[in-house]
C-alpha cells in the first residue's frame, strides 16, 4: 500500500484533517465577512480596512514565540481544543455586541482568533511529531499544504457568498459553530501522553524556556540554516506580493482587470503542486523537495520580471505555484525531523515571525524600490532571495543521503 494512502488510515491524521477543514471554513468566512462588513460600514475607508490586517498579523509578532513556549509546556491536544472553543466563544461575544449596535467589535473577532492561533499552531506541530512517523512527516505536511492551497482558492469565494446571502450576524454564528466542530473533531485525537506534561519539581520560568528555545535554534546548525532559508524566502515573497498588477499593466501592456489571467494559473498550479507533492512525498527526500522548489521558484520569478508576453507570464506563475508547496513541505518536514519533541513549539515560535516579519518589511519597501529601480530589477532581487535560500541549505548536501533523506539527527556546533 502506498505510504500516502496508508497515512490516511492514521486516526490522528483523519481527525486533524477534519478539524482543519472546519477551522479553515470558519477563518475564511469570518475574514471575508469582516472585510466586506467594514468596507460597507466605513464606505471603503482605507485606514479601517488596514486595521483588519493589523488585527490579523500583529499577534504573530507579539504572541508567536510565547505561544510556542507554552505549546512545549502544556498538553498539545488540550491546548488546541481550548483554543478552538475560546475562538468560538469570542465570535459569539462579537455577535452579541454587534446586535447591540457596536459594529467596531468585529475587529475583536479577528484579533482574538489570531492570538489563539499562535498557541494552537505550534501545538499542532507538536502533535504531528508525536503521532506521525518521521518518514511520513513530509506526506502529512503535503496533505495539510494541499488543504490550505485549496482554501486559498475557494475561501474568498465562500466567505463572500455567505456574507452576501446571509449577512454579518449569520456569518459570525456560522463561524462560531465551525470552530466548535473543529474542537469536537480534535477530541478524537489520542489522549495527550503524561510525558508531555512537565512533572519536575522545579519548573523553569517562561523566560528561561524562551532563552532555551532561542539557544536551541542558534546552536543547531541545520535548524539555523533552515530558519534563515525560511526568512530569505519571506523577503523574496514580500518584495513581489504587492506588484502583481504592475506585471499586467507595465510589462504586458494590459489593463488592471486582466490580472485574473495570471492569478488563474497560479491557483491551479498550487492545488496541483500540493496533490503531486502528496503523492510523491514518500519517494522524494524533503531536502531535495526544498532545493527543487527554491530553484524553480527563483527562476520563475526572474522570468516573471523579464516576460513581456502573456503566455510566458502565465507559464511562470504556474511553475512557481506548482513547486511552491515543495518549499514549505520540505522545510517544515526537515525542521520537524531535526527537532526534539520537547522543543517543537519553541522552534515553530521562532520561525513563524521570522518569515512573516521578513515579508512585511519587504512588502513595505517594494513600492519604493520599484520607483527607484524598476519592476524588473525588483523581481530579479526577489529571485536572488530564493537563490540565497538555496545557497544557505547547500551545506546540508555534505551529509549526503543521511541528511537529504531527513532522517539525520540535528547536528550541534
Amino acid at each position: 500500500m502506498p505510504s500516502s494512502i496508508r497515512l490516511l488510515h492514521n486516526g490522528f491524521v483523519r481527525a486533524i484533517l477534519i478539524s482543519n477543514v472546519c477551522s479553515q471554513l470558519g477563518i475564511w468566512i469570518r475574514n471575508f465577512a469582516v472585510l466586506l462588513y467594514v468596507m460597507e460600514m466605513t464606505g471603503g475607508n482605507a485606514f479601517a480596512i488596514s486595521m483588519i490586517s493589523v488585527a490579523e498579523y500583529g499577534p504573530i509578532f507579539l504572541f508567536s514565540f510565547i505561544g510556542g513556549v507554552f505549546a512545549d509546556r502544556w498538553r498539545p491536544k488540550a491546548t488546541i481544543v481550548w483554543c478552538e472553543i475560546l475562538s468560538a466563544c469570542s465570535v459569539l461575544i462579537v455577535f452579541l455586541m454587534l446586535e447591540s449596535g457596536s459594529w467596531g467589535a468585529v475587529f475583536f473577532a479577528t484579533l482574538c482568533s489570531s492570538i489563539l492561533s499562535q498557541f494552537a499552531q505550534p501545538s499542532g506541530m507538536k502533535l504531528f511529531k508525536i503521532h506521525v512517523r518521521d518518514e511520513d512527516a513530509s506526506i502529512g505536511m503535503s496533505l495539510l499544504q494541499t488543504l490550505f492551497s485549496l482554501f486559498m482558492i475557494i475561501g474568498p469565494i465562500l466567505g463572500t457568498w455567505v456574507f452576501q446571502q446571509w449577512g454579518m450576524s449569520a456569518a459570525l454564528v456560522l463561524t462560531s459553530g465551525l470552530f466548535m466542530l473543529s474542537a469536537l473533531a480534535m477530541l478524537f485525537v489520542p489522549k495527550d501522553q503524561e510525558a508531555s506534561i512537565n512533572t519536575t519539581t522545579a519548573v523553569p520560568s517562561v523566560l528561561h524556556d524562551m532563552a532555551d528555545g532561542i539557544r536551541y535554534v542558534l546552536f543547531k546548525r541545520d535548524l539555523l540554516r533552515l530558519s534563515l532559508c525560511f526568512m530569505v524566502v519571506g523577503l523574496g515573497v514580500g518584495l513581489i506580493s504587492p506588484l502583481s498588477v504592475f506585471l499586467v499593466t507595465e510589462r504586458l501592456g494590459l489593463s488592471a482587470q486582466d490580472l485574473q489571467w495570471i492569478t488563474i494559473p497560479y491557483g491551479v498550479g498550487e492545488i496541483l503542486g500540493g496533490i503531486i507533492t502528496f503523492m510523491l512525498a514518500s519517494r522524494i527526500a524533503p531536502g531535495r523537495l526544498l532545493m527543487m522548489g527554491l530553484i524553480v521558484n527563483g527562476a520563475g520569478i526572474l522570468l516573471l520580471g523579464l516576460s513581456t508576453v502573456l503566455w510566458l507570464t502565465m507559464l511562470s506563475q504556474f511553475l512557481i505555484a506548482l513547486l511552491q508547496p515543495a518549499i514549505f513541505i520540505g522545510n517544515y518536514t526537515l525542521v520537524m525531523q531535526q527537532t526534539e519533541q520537547a522543543y517543537i513549539g519553541r522552534v515553530t515560535g521562532v520561525r513563524t515571525p521570522l518569515m512573516t516579519g521578513a515579508m512585511l518589511i519587504t512588502m513595505g519597501c517594494s513600492g519604493l524600490l520599484k520607483q527607484t529601480m524598476s519592476l524588473t530589477y525588483v523581481y530579479v532581487l526577489a529571485g536572488a532571495c530564493f537563490l540565497a535560500g538555496f545557497l544557505m541549505i547547500l551545506p546540508l548536501l555534505r551529509h549526503g543521503n543521511h541528511m537529504m533523506s531527513g532522517r539525520g539527527e540535528a547536528t550541534e556546533t
